[in-house]
């Protein structure tokens, strides 16, 4: 599913309205009747239970408007409230409002001079709010009356809807705007907003719903939209399909550069996950003095013991060795435990000079050119990043909370100057094209915060690169699978206590439930 920006959905309602005819009031209609059938299912169908319903003054306010007339007409119990003075209300907005004084509604206003004993009584006996305060377009700080009536609502207990948005969120990055509305879901209209799908945005969303308003999509295609909810189809549409006469050749060759002393178990993780998701033949490079570690706990993938000279280290006298294998891959990962040294970093300098194959760098291949990322230039394959926000933070040279106030924006660019595809970890990750295009994965949980899933992802990638799926592709569907295979050791273990190797354990049942 495409994700759409404040922006990008503004003109495509503006698009709607001037170049199909459709009445921007009717487009409020339909957006209301998406809000009041949520409603009545929040409530559960139970005739003459009260929603009181908070607005604004803009569009949003307008849909509030006609939800409540709406649901009035249902046998609802409604009592609406607008913040600030009736003077002002934009144009749609104003019809709706005054049909429901038509009909006998009392529209409430919150102003600065009010006594809000009224409004908080009304809170309490509500079984159900909904928040039509701000729609996607805010950017401002959330303050003064609308931080107090925001404020009340969240205190009150009672479960929140809001429309499109939570108000108090912006639209574009997802970040609260000062007091914001916790929401126990949202319906939004036409696409998803890309601040609805980012942390904190997606916090405060609750379960968010998705309502068709009568759009064409011809108004959605002439929008650049470029960025998309990776989902199961597109997933499924990037792993390779296996011939009934596959043999291991066939299904791809993995070679894992990594190891050092204290950090073999990144390797192990990273080897499984490749195996697990499919990929043929598995060869782990390690620090030559720690193979014997690696072939205790590898039983499947082919160790290879690389010169370490004795230190637990890989130094720079195993160039030989690597550069003789890269020709014979499929896919190559570099990075998993490495430590960074400068051998190591000659080490990574050699593999993206000399890789052929799609590449994936992570972890201290990352960190080992981290003061010149301009060596990804010189790559001659299709090479996937796979940096957390902090790793992120030193490729670009700025700080950790700048990067996370734009993920999209942040991998995107870098994407696009250094010509690779970027994976940038963490809750809902962002997969970012050289070309522009980005992905959203909402797979995974919290309790995939534990050492050794990044292992496991660049693990996974590699795999499906291996069997034929591009670089990009790869890093898509392999952020999908790694979340799914999160999600599937939560549902059965719990949260608490998953460990990186749960996630190479459900991999194969995650794969052939989920996708194939």
């Amino acid at each position: 599913m495409k994700v759409a920006t404040p922006e990008q959905m503004r003109r495509i309602d503006e698009c709607a309205i001037r170049e199909y005819g459709i009445p921007g009031i009717l487009l409020m209609e339909n957006a209301a009747a998406a809000v009041a059938a949520e409603a009545a299912i929040m409530v559960e169908g139970r005739s003459g239970s009260t929603i009181t319903i908070v607005a604004g003054r803009g569009n949003n306010g307008g849909d509030a408007f006609a939800a409540a007339r709406l649901l009035h007409s249902k046998g609802f119990e409604v009592s609406t409230y607008l913040i600030g003075s009736k003077d002002g209300i934009s144009a749609d907005a104003l019809v709706n409002m005054n049909i429901l004084e038509r009909i006998g509604i009392d529209i409430y206003e919150l102003t600065e001079e009010c006594c809000f004993e009224g409004f908080s009584e009304a809170l309490a006996a509500s079984d159900l709010i909904i928040d039509g305060i701000f729609g996607t377009g805010l950017s401002r700080e959330v303050t003064g009356l609308a931080e107090a009536v925001i404020g009340m609502m969240n205190a009150s207990g009672v479960p929140i809807l809001s429309i499109d948005i939570p108000s108090g969120i912006d639209g574009t990055y997802g970040k609260a705007n000062g007091a914001c509305v916790n929401a126990a879901a949202t319906v939004t209209f036409c696409l998803p907003k890309t601040g609805l799908l980012l942390n904190p945005g997606c916090e405060h969303a609750g379960r968010l719903l998705t309502a068709d308003i009568g759009i064409p999509p011809s108004a959605i295609s002439k929008q650049d939209i470029r960025t998309w909810v990776i989902d199961r189809q597109m997933a499924a549409s990037i792993l390779p399909v296996r011939k009934p006469d596959s043999n291991k050749g066939d299904c791809g060759r993995v070679f894992i550069i990594t190891g050092s002393t204290g950090m073999t178990g990144s390797g192990c993780l990273s080897s499984a996950a490749a195996l697990r998701t499919g990929a043929g033949l598995i060869y782990t490079g390690v620090p030559a003095s720690l193979a014997p570690i690696y072939c205790s706990r590898l039983t499947e993938p082919i160790v290879i013991p690389l010169e370490d000279c004795g230190t637990g280290c890989l130094t720079a006298s195993c160039a030989g060795s690597i550069l003789e294998r890269l020709d014979r891959m499929d896919a190559v990962a570099v990075g998993p435990g490495l430590t960074v040294t400068e051998d190591i970093k000659k080490i990574v300098m050699l593999v993206i000079d000399s890789c052929k194959a799609p590449l994936i760098l992570d972890a201290d291949a990352l960190n080992a050119i981290s003061s010149d990322p301009s060596v990804l230039k010189r790559l001659k394959t299709g090479a996937v990043v796979t940096p957390h926000p902090g790793e992120m933070a030193r490729l670009m040279g700025i700080g950790i909370e700048e990067v996370q106030a734009d993920r999209i924006g942040n991998a995107s660019r870098f994407a696009s100057e250094y010509g690779v595809t970027v994976v940038l970890k963490g809750s809902r990750t962002v997969v970012a094209y050289p070309d522009g295009k980005a992905f959203i994965n909402m797979t995974g949980n919290a309790g995939m915060a534990t050492a050794g899933t990044g292992d496991v992802l660049t693990g996974i990638i590699a795999g499906i690169a291996a069997q034929g799926a591009d670089a990009g592709d790869a890093a898509v569907a392999g952020v999908y699978l790694h979340g799914l295979a999160g999600d599937a050791a939560a549902d059965y273990k719990g949260m608490y206590g998953i460990t990186a190797g749960d996630l190479v354990d459900f991999l194969p049942v995650t794969i052939k439930e989920a996708v194939v």
